[in-house]
């Protein structure tokens, strides 16, 4: 009796959370806020960071984009379709980069913050849910 072969597509990039294969499309792909004005906060957030903090929230992102929905530790909801991703730095540093799915499918990534305390500080998080329905309205 024949063995049966399986086909697996080649592998593309491997990174520390499973490998990608080739063809294998975003469930959910993330894209930048962007105002009125054109400013993207997250990836200006982003771009002043250490090369080591961006990598590794560059991962986590990259986790959720494949792997969504996600929960608890990597992602929480914090109400209203809106999350926020949780990603431990070098230094006892907590960022989070709040975002919401929008009604095409995609990560629209909010606004990032360093937590300083244990509770979200209420104003980023009214920041984050500002930017949702600044982008929300921009899609009708």
């Amino acid at each position: 009796m024949p063995h049966s072969v399986s086909r697996m597509a080649p592998l593309t990039k491997s990174t520390t959370h499973g490998t990608h294969e080739m063809g294998t499309l975003k469930r959910v792909p993330a894209i930048f806020y962007r105002t009125e004005a054109g400013a993207e906060p997250v990836r200006i957030w982003l771009k002043a960071m250490a090369p080591a903090d961006r990598r590794l929230i560059g991962e986590d992102i990259k986790t959720v984009e494949f792997g969504w929905p996600l929960g608890m530790p990597l992602c929480r909801p914090m109400g209203g379709g809106l999350h926020e991703i949780r990603t431990n730095l070098n230094g006892n540093r907590i960022a989070r980069v709040f975002f919401y799915v929008d009604n095409r499918q995609r990560l629209v990534l909010l606004h990032g913050i360093l937590k300083k305390s244990r509770a979200t500080p209420g104003a980023d998080l009214e920041l984050a849910r500002q930017n949702k329905r600044k982008h929300e309205r921009g899609l009708q």
